[in-house]
């Protein structure tokens, strides 16, 4: 097994333990993908022991499921008569330039409508593989973001060592950590079966790995309200990743929904955020202004590609850094493709959630112990160094066939119907993950605590 719950460990100041890993087998890569689907669901299950410790005295067992990890990375919910949306959009995906490869991400319509200002429109991706034939791949990734678009050129790992944002992200930690000035008296409400109970998050952000942390938090007791414009959806995902929270929409730009949103963050205990860096900033709440408005907050956030260099506030997705720092690449040489080869899961934005996840709980602790509150950043172009410092890895066999014995036996009631989830991956003795409300649709709850 790739140890990469090593450096995990170091960059949340975790004790560098053993975690009791079961199953074998990983899911087919060049890298060492359900090693981090592990490590990282590990490492959170850690971060929770040892703030039970520090409240109890006593430090509960930890194990992961292998097996059960790499399948959360992909997808916990099985609909019983009803389906999830496409993730995709019809004309996202991989395309041939002249030179080399991009690709388009077009999920959310306006990111569509960008690529489109730039290529013209299209019905299909057979068309949209016309116009991009005549494109080099590093303008036409130019042009896309310069519209407002996302696209991503795919890079060798050589070249993305020495790209400008490349440079400026392996620079960075793998969670960049500190401890703020501003301080609370809340005390613990939690137990050891809800270690959560009576924490406030505050989730504004979307799609994958933000969601992921927020959701990890509410299996633990945590209450969880996710924010998110009048006019966002992310239908392909929502049914996964609502689990566990309450769900509502905010305008932070009229004076209606900026004086709710603050009244919201003054009693939250964490704030999860995922937009481009200065988005918050550009909106007002720069980070001394949100523990002004919050003393004692937890202020955990996320980008793509980084926290310094040129592509600091660049729009991306698991896919697209996948394709920037040389993961795509490298799996085209490993499979010996004629295309590129992403990771058999969007493994990027799974990690760095639990990694969020993590921070979010260290940083509990941290206030516990001396009443004040902190931060924690962390990107998806980091985490993917972490999975390429690792190293290739040899093939191994695959993991043991899904069967009906790994979904738990309570039926979830959602907004589409009836679901099952997977068995939890992570086991920490006393403390069941478990969550109290159904996933439900973007809007459907007020927003207030």
């Amino acid at each position: 097994m790739t140890d990469l719950l090593t450096p995990i460990q170091a960059a949340l100041d975790l004790p560098h333990a053993a975690i009791a890993m079961t199953e074998t087998g990983a899911l087919p890569s060049a890298f060492a993908v359900t090693d981090l689907a592990a490590a990282s669901i590990g490492a959170a299950g850690q971060a929770i022991a040892q703030l039970i410790q520090q409240q109890t005295g006593r430090l509960p067992n930890v194990s992961v499921d292998r097996r059960l990890a790499s399948l959360w990375f992909s997808s916990s919910i099985r609909p019983v008569g009803w389906q999830v949306p496409p993730l995709w959009d019809p004309v996202a995906g991989d395309y041939a330039c002249a030179d080399g490869w991009i690709r388009l991400h077009t999920n959310a319509p306006h990111h569509r409508a960008a690529a489109e200002r730039v290529l013209g429109p299209v019905a299909d991706r057979a068309e949209m593989a016309i116009k991009v034939a005549a494109w080099n791949a590093a303008e036409l990734e130019q042009a896309i973001v310069d519209a407002g678009g996302c696209a991503a050129q795919m890079r060798e790992w050589q070249a993305w060592q020495q790209h400008p944002q490349g440079l400026a992200v392996n620079a960075e930690e793998l969670v960049q950590r500190q401890v703020f000035e501003s301080r609370t008296d809340k005390p613990w409400l939690g137990s050891p079966a809800r270690p959560l109970a009576g924490i406030k998050v505050l989730d504004l952000t979307r799609v994958l790995a933000g969601p992921v942390a927020s959701r990890f938090l509410a299996g633990l007791g945590a209450d969880v309200l996710r924010i998110d414009s009048p006019t966002w959806n992310e239908p392909g995902v929502v049914p996964e990743m609502t689990l566990g929270k309450r769900c509502a929409r905010l305008d932070l730009k009229s004076p209606e929904g900026r004086q709710v949103f603050e009244a919201l963050l003054k009693d939250a205990d964490v704030l999860f955020h995922g937009y481009r860096a200065d988005a918050l900033e550009r909106l007002g709440y720069t980070p001394g202004e949100r523990q002004d408005l919050a003393p004692g907050l937890i202020d955990v956030s996320l980008n793509a590609y980084g926290w310094s260099g040129p592509w600091r506030n660049r729009r991306g997705f698991d896919s697209l850094v996948q394709m920037s720092s040389g993961i795509a690449e490298a799996g085209m040489a490993w499979k010996q493709a004629d295309k590129p080869v992403p990771l058999p899961v969007q493994a990027l934005d799974h990690a760095t959630g639990y990694l969020m996840a993590a921070s979010a709980i260290r940083a509990l602790g941290e206030r516990l112990a001396s009443g004040r509150g902190g931060s924690a950043r962390l990107s998806l172009a980091r985490t993917a160094k972490l999975l390429v410092d690792a190293g290739q890895v040899p093939e191994q066999a695959a993991l043991r066939a899904e069967d009906p014995r790994d979904q738990g036996l309570v039926v979830e009631q959602t907004a589409w119907g009836q679901a099952h989830r997977l068995l939890a991956p992570l086991s920490i003795s006393g403390t069941p993950l478990q969550w109290d409300l159904p996933a439900g649709e973007l809007g459907a709850h007020r927003p207030q605590w």
